[in-house]
């Protein structure tokens, strides 16, 4: 029974293992269950929400956080128009996560790609998706956003798309320099004298090898579409008001700061929160699927 239970010990995935050891840590648990929270109100901010975030009092307008004061039932206080504080960060859960989820899937496979080709092919090709990268790297992205809204007029979708594209090169860098290891290690060297197709080699073969990276990689950028996302709308930029949104939230009651602080701190304070528990995750998981920081706590 004992080398039945060894052998199955030892057959474990160990970047399973290191993963499960990392989640444990009582800093990746609070992470993790405030995000849950995060994705429970994105996903059902319906069943949540004590108020509907659009309705309008102007009689209730700029009250401070009921529970501070112990009076009437808006917990986090009413905003410049009367709107339940706590029900609109709740419901700009859906529409931050939604567009910064859409934006970092985006970022990865057009990343993933670029760092796939550029790192096998090597030679001109990735010299020229290098010059690529330092050309997207020299531009900023709020700079893109003001152009093309200026040209075209917000919108969401082009917001995603921008977003989306101005993340692909950070990811490409680390993906193509993860190919660039792993191109000539034996099994990949053995695929390519067997005659199988470069396509094949890197799907089957060398794309696995990077994909902890890839994931780690996107936590970060996650956390960062976060950001970009909430500087957006409070510029004006993003998402257009009435939808509630955390950066639109925050630009909206900037005005009365010094009579009604909840309506900007407290969306302040959900962005700070959720960026911080993504990149505590992004620590977690670094820290287990990397092959050199398993090496060494072990």
């Amino acid at each position: 029974m004992s080398a039945v239970t060894l052998t199955v010990g030892r057959s474990r995935n160990p970047k399973l293992v290191a993963l499960g050891r990392q989640l444990r840590s009582p800093v990746a648990l609070i992470s993790l269950l405030f995000l849950a929270v995060v994705l429970v109100c994105a996903l059902f901010p319906s069943l949540i929400a004590p108020f509907d975030p659009y309705q309008q009092s102007i009689v209730r307008r700029l009250r401070p956080p009921s529970f501070l004061t112990g009076q009437g039932s808006n917990w986090l206080g009413t905003d410049q128009l009367g709107r339940d504080i706590l029900s609109r960060i709740i419901y700009g859960t859906r529409v931050t996560l939604a567009i910064s989820l859409a934006a970092v899937i985006i970022a990865c496979v057009i990343g993933a790609l670029m760092g796939l080709i550029a790192g096998y092919a090597g030679g001109w090709v990735d010299a020229l998706v290098l010059r690529a990268i330092d050309a997207q790297l020299s531009f900023p992205v709020i700079l893109l956003v003001i152009a093309v809204t200026a040209a075209i007029g917000a919108s969401v979708p082009v917001l995603i798309l921008l977003m989306g594209i101005s993340a692909w090169p950070q990811i490409a860098r680390i993906v193509r320099a993860d190919v660039i290891s792993v191109r000539e290690l034996e099994y990949v060297e053995a695929a390519r004298a067997i005659g199988a197709p470069p396509i094949r080699i890197i799907l089957k073969h060398i794309a696995p090898n990077v994909l902890s990276a890839l994931i780690v990689v996107a936590t970060y950028e996650l956390s960062r579409m976060i950001l970009i996302e909430a500087t957006l709308s409070f510029l004006g930029l993003g998402v257009q008001p009435p939808t509630p949104t955390w950066g639109g939230m925050i630009s909206e009651g900037q005005k009365y700061v010094q009579t009604a602080w909840a309506s900007s701190v407290f969306p302040g304070a959900a962005i700070t929160f959720t960026i911080l528990a993504i990149n505590m995750l992004g620590d977690a998981l670094r820290d287990a699927l990397d092959p050199r920081l398993a090496n060494e706590q072990t």
